[in-house]
């Protein structure tokens, strides 16, 4: 399959994440495509992260990566907040759960919150909008925590601590299921 038509369909799907609805019509996505040589850093990192974190899906879906024609990775500004006080976060106003954000600067987990609710909200939204467009074209994709791990710890997505990623392929058969443990 031309990976060429995988990658148009990349560029919609980063289109439907950046227009999916956003709480108070505020963006904060970031959004990249990756492709080429890129696509096997991406895997690389997430299998090196798969010993750090002890997570051996990871390593699957490094394999995955690897034969994947294109990935979308969406990703949500860590500084973002709706401003409404809440506490969905966890913490009584905004100012706080921020505050709380200056003390997780170590990379020593997957992500690093606390995050506004809201705003995780949005990126689950993002993230549907995308994998929706990327269905609606006939190209398999999964939604992958462990890929979007590898793209923060890759400093992709500038001011994010949470992102996952959306691998594509066009192919007889769907890479992204039936895979082993």
């Amino acid at each position: 399959m031309s990976s060429k038509a995988v990658e148009m369909v990349a560029e919609l799907m980063a289109l439907s994440a950046r227009t999916a609805p956003k709480g108070r019509g505020q963006d904060s996505i970031e959004i990249k495509i990756v492709t080429g040589d890129d696509l096997l850093k991406l895997a690389a990192e997430t299998r090196r992260l798969s010993e750090v974190f002890g997570m051996k899906f990871f390593t699957r879906d490094a394999g995955n990566l690897e034969n994947s024609d294109a990935c979308v990775v969406i990703g949500c500004r860590s500084e973002a907040i709706v401003g409404l006080d809440c506490g969905g976060c966890g913490f009584a106003t905004c100012k706080e759960m921020l505050k709380a954000q200056e003390a997780v600067e170590s990379l020593e987990k997957p992500f690093r919150g606390p995050c506004c609710i809201i705003k995780m909200a949005d990126l689950g939204i993002a993230l549907g909008s995308a994998a929706k467009t990327a269905s609606l074209h006939n190209v398999d994709n999964r939604i992958m925590f462990s890929a979007g791990v590898g793209a923060l710890y890759l400093g992709w997505l500038e001011g994010c601590r949470v992102a996952y990623a959306i691998p594509l392929k066009a192919s007889g058969k769907s890479i992204f299921f039936d895979r082993s443990a």
